[in-house]
């Protein structure tokens, strides 16, 4: 553990409890964002640079043996994206040859990357179908920066969509009396953010990690049966099926995450843990 030194870039959300579970675990982590150390809820035993991703040298990162990219754009749009996944990876990448303490670099990307829209099974060796969403273009093209500068050093993170207790819109729209009506059967897929930071940190602690997870639970699921669930739980009017939207869409994911690693291994278990939280159950 002592030779790992490891660089989170990146302190929202899912960066600064990965940053912290780090500290917690007797690791040399260092957080690095724009604002100051003021604004994050940092474990006191992690360190913390101020600075912008773009402006690292080679000397800033020498002697990092683990790099982990976990960033959010500044605004959610094809540009936004390109200023912030694309551009952090690809100066990253050019200075790749320069980083010779480095052993591994892990980056957050998104199964968004697969445009595939009709129900498909989705694992680890499908290749993506270009997505229709430009910002997930850029995503992509940010990963295939990152793994042509660093070869079998880069691993990707594949979140499917990220959910947790205080990420509630699911709940706020069961919750809504008059619902819009849904598809019949269009298949989503998610994550509980804590599990998430779960992956992240063992990933940047196995000595073989794998090049590429797909960070999801078990069990996919479509919009209705998902809304319909837990308007019972909730005790709110149950969705209806738009008969306008009678075509499969979207995928079903095979995760390859060790069930070990999962405090949530599907979205009934993972709901239900949110309802008690705040009480609806």
């Amino acid at each position: 553990m002592s030779d790992q030194r490891i660089l989170v870039i990146g302190q929202g959300d899912i960066g600064v409890p990965v940053t912290n579970t780090l500290a917690k675990d007797g690791f040399l982590v260092t957080g690095l964002a724009r604002r100051t150390r003021e604004h994050y809820d940092l474990h006191e035993e992690a360190r913390f640079i101020k600075a912008d991703a773009l402006t690292l040298t080679a000397s800033h990162l020498q002697g990092f043996t683990h790099i982990a990219i976990i960033v959010t754009p500044d605004e959610y749009s094809s540009s936004g994206y390109q200023d912030s996944y694309l551009a952090i990876n690809q100066h990253i990448a050019q200075l790749a040859g320069q980083l010779t303490t480095l052993k591994r670099i892990v980056f957050i990307s998104s199964t968004g990357v697969y445009g595939q829209d009709a129900g498909e099974w989705i694992d680890v060796h499908t290749m993506p179908v270009k997505p229709k969403r430009e910002a997930s273009q850029v995503i992509w093209q940010a990963e295939q920066v990152l793994q042509q500068g660093f070869g079998d050093q880069a691993t990707v993170i594949r979140p499917s969509g990220i959910y947790g207790r205080e990420r509630l819109m699911r709940l706020r729209q069961a919750r809504e009396a008059q619902k819009q009506p849904l598809p019949m059967a269009h298949w989503s897929n998610r994550i509980m953010d804590s599990d998430l930071v779960n992956i992240i940190v063992q990933v940047l602690k196995s000595d073989a990690p794998k090049p590429l997870y797909i960070a999801t639970d078990y069990a996919p699921v479509t919009s209705f049966e998902l809304m319909t669930w837990l308007s019972a739980q909730m005790g709110s009017t149950a969705p209806t099926i738009d008969d306008k939207q009678l075509s499969v869409t979207g995928k079903r994911l095979h995760s390859n995450i060790p069930l070990a690693w999962l405090r949530y291994p599907d979205w009934q278990v993972g709901y239900h843990d949110i309802l008690q939280h705040h009480q609806y159950v």
